[in-house]
C-alpha cells in the first residue's frame, strides 16, 4: 500500500528541503557579506607612497573621529603628529588633508589644474549628479558654468555702478527692520539672512523678497539645515556605504528630503521669473542661462540644461547667503563682546562718513581699522573651515608623496588662519594684526578665507562689498550690546560652515 499523499514522509522530506534551502541562502548571504567586508578592507589599504595618517577602525576608518570633535580641529591636531600633508580613511575613500598655508598654496596654486577637480562622492551624485557649478567635475561643464556665473555677477552685480546703491537700499530695509525692536533683545539671524540673500536674488532673479515672504524664508532655512547635515558623521557614512540610502532613517534622508523640496521650489521660481523673457536680452542670471541653453541646443555635449540651471541657482544662493550671513553674525557678536573695538570702529565711521549719508565703498580705503576688524573676523571665525572638497584630476607627487588620480583632497583653511608661522598668537582676536606701525591696513599672504586656485570663491568681490556696507551702516546707526547678564557661547555650530550659536542682542539708537 502506497503512503498517503502528504503524509509524514512527505512532510519530513519537505521540511528537509526547506531547511537545506534556508541553509544555502544563509551561506550565500554570509559569503556575500564576507566578500563585501574583504573588499572594503582592501579599499582601506593606503596606496604605495601615500602620505601617512592616523590609524582608523575596520570598515569605517577615521569617520568616528570626525564625529567626535570639530573636524577642522581634529585635522590640525593630527598634522602636528603626521605633518602638513597626511591621509585619512573615510570608510574606504582615500583622502589627504592639507594643513598650513605652505601646503595649501603648493597644491592649489602650484598644481592648480591637478587639484581643481571634485570627488565623485555619492552625496554629490545624489544631489546634483555632479552637475551645476560648485560640485561639477573639472572640465567643460565647470568651465562653462563658472564663466557664465562670473560674467553674470559682473554684468548684473558689482560691475554696475548702480549696484552699490542697491546694496545700500537693502541695508536701509535691514536697519528699519532692526529699528522696530526699539533696543529690545532679538535674534539678528533672520534679518541678516534676508538682507544678504536679497543681494544674490537681485542678480539671479532680478528681484528681492520681502522679509515677510514665508515661502522664501522656509527655503533659506532648509538650505541652512542642509549645510549642517552635509558635514555630519551620518553623511560621511553614506558616502562610504551608499547602500544605507535604502534605510528610511538617518540624517542623510532628511538632507535628501530637504533637497527635493528646494528643487521643486526653485523650479517653480525659475519658471515664474523667466515668463516674460526676451531671448538675448537677459535681465538676470536665469535669463542669461536660458540664452546659453538656446545657443547650445544643437550641441549634444552641451552641459547647459534645465536641471543644471536649478542646481546652479541653488548653489549660488547657498554660497551667496550662508557665508556672508555668518560673517556678519560673528562680526556683530564680537562688537557686542568687545565694546572697545566697537567704539573704535564707530569713531572711524564718524571721522570719515557724513552722518546724514549711508556709507559708500569709496570710503573703504579711508577706514583701515574697520577693514582690519572685518579681516580678523574672517580669519578668526573661519566660516568655511574645510572649504569644499577637491580631488586630483590625475596622478601627482607632492613633497615626495604619491597622490593617485581621484584622491579626495581636504583643505584645512582653519589651520592656515591659525598657522603660527604666519600669525602671532592666532588664538587671540586682535584686529591690529592687519595694521602697520602707521595704522594703515596691510594684506597678509596667509589670509585665504575665499580659498585659492581655480576653484576659489567666485563671489569674493560681492561678499566684500556686502560685508563692508552692511557692517558700517549698522554701526553708524546703532550701538550693540548683549542683554544684561547674557554671556554668549563662542563655540560654533558645526557644519560645512561655522555659524555662531543663537544669541540675542540689543541694538540701541546712537
Amino acid at each position: 500500500m502506497w503512503p498517503a499523499k502528504g503524509g509524514p514522509v512527505a512532510a519530513a522530506a519537505a521540511a528537509a528541503g526547506s531547511g537545506a534551502w534556508l541553509l544555502l541562502v544563509s551561506l550565500l548571504l554570509v559569503a556575500v557579506l564576507l566578500a563585501l567586508v574583504v573588499r572594503q578592507l582592501l579599499k582601506q589599504r593606503r596606496p604605495p607612497g601615500f602620505p601617512p595618517g592616523p590609524a582608523g577602525l575596520p570598515l569605517i576608518g577615521n569617520i568616528h573621529a570626525l564625529g567626535a570633535e570639530q573636524p577642522h580641529v581634529y585635522m590640525r591636531r593630527q598634522s602636528e603628529i603626521h605633518g602638513q600633508i597626511f591621509s585619512l580613511d573615510l570608510g574606504g575613500i582615500s583622502a589627504i588633508v592639507l594643513n598650513g598655508y605652505d601646503a595649501v598654496k603648493e597644491c592649489l596654486v602650484h598644481q592648480s589644474e591637478i587639484f581643481a577637480d571634485r570627488p565623485s562622492l555619492p552625496l554629490f551624485k545624489k544631489l546634483t549628479n555632479m552637475g551645476g557649478l560648485l560640485n561639477s567635475k573639472y572640465g567643460r561643464g565647470w568651465t562653462e558654468h563658472r564663466k557664465l556665473a562670473v560674467n553674470t555677477f559682473r554684468i548684473f552685480g558689482y560691475g554696475q555702478r548702480s549696484f552699490e546703491h542697491k546694496i545700500s537700499e537693502e541695508a536701509m530695509f535691514f536697519l528699519d527692520a532692526i529699528d522696530t525692536y526699539k533696543g529690545r533683545p532679538f535674534d539678528l539671524k533672520h534679518l541678516i539672512t534676508n538682507a544678504v540673500s536679497n543681494i544674490t536674488n537681485l542678480i539671479i532673479f532680478g528681484e528681492r523678497f520681502t522679509y515677510e515672504d514665508t515661502k522664501f524664508q522656509h527655503m533659506i532655512e532648509i538650505f541652512s539645515e542642509n549645510i549642517e547635515l552635509a558635514a555630519s558623521a551620518s553623511v560621511f557614512l553614506y558616502n562610504a556605504f551608499p547602500w544605507i540610502g535604502i534605510l528610511p532613517f538617518g540624517k542623510h534622508q532628511q538632507l535628501f528630503k530637504n533637497a527635493a523640496e528646494v528643487y521643486d521650489f526653485l523650479h517653480d521660481l525659475i519658471e515664474r521669473v523667466s515668463e516674460n523673457r526676451k531671448p538675448q536680452s537677459p535681465r538676470h542670471f536665469v535669463d542669461a542661462y536660458l540664452d546659453e541653453m538656446d545657443c547650445n541646443e544643437k550641441d549634444p555635449e552641451s552641459t547647459y540644461s534645465r536641471e543644471n540651471l536649478i542646481f546652479s541657482v541653488g548653489e549660488l544662493i547657498i554660497a551667496g547667503t550662508e557665508t556672508t550671513t555668518n560673517v556678519l553674525r560673528w562680526a556683530l557678536l564680537f562688537m557686542a563682546l568687545y565694546p572697545n573695538i566697537q567704539g573704535q570702529v564707530q569713531k572711524e565711521i564718524e571721522l570719515v562718513i557724513d552722518p546724514s549719508k549711508m556709507p559708500t565703498l569709496e570710503e573703504k580705503s579711508k577706514m583701515p581699522y574697520t577693514e582690519a576688524v572685518l579681516h580678523e573676523v574672517l580669519r578668526f571665525c573661519n566660516i568655511v573651515p574645510l572649504g569644499i572638497f577637491h580631488a586630483t584630476s590625475k596622478d601627482t607627487v607632492v613633497r615626495g608623496y604619491s597622490i593617485p588620480e581621484g584622491t579626495t583632497v581636504i583643505t584645512n583653511l582653519y589651520s592656515v588662519h591659525f598657522d603660527e608661522k604666519y600669525w602671532s598668537n592666532p588664538e587671540v582676536f586682535f584686529p591690529e594684526r592687519f595694521l602697520d606701525s602707521n595704522g594703515q591696513f596691510v594684506k597678509k599672504d596667509a589670509f585665504i578665507p575665499f580659498s585659492l586656485g581655480r576653484r576659489h570663491c567666485l563671489g569674493e568681490q560681492l561678499a566684500r562689498m556686502e560685508m563692508f556696507l552692511f557692517f558700517t551702516s549698522l554701526l553708524q546707526r546703532f550701538h550693540l550690546c548683549f542683554p544684561h547678564g547674557m554671556i554668549p557661547d563662542l563655540k560654533p555650530r558645526l557644519g560645512m560652515t561655522l555659524q555662531p550659536q543663537p544669541y540675542l542682542i540689543c541694538a540701541e539708537r546712537r
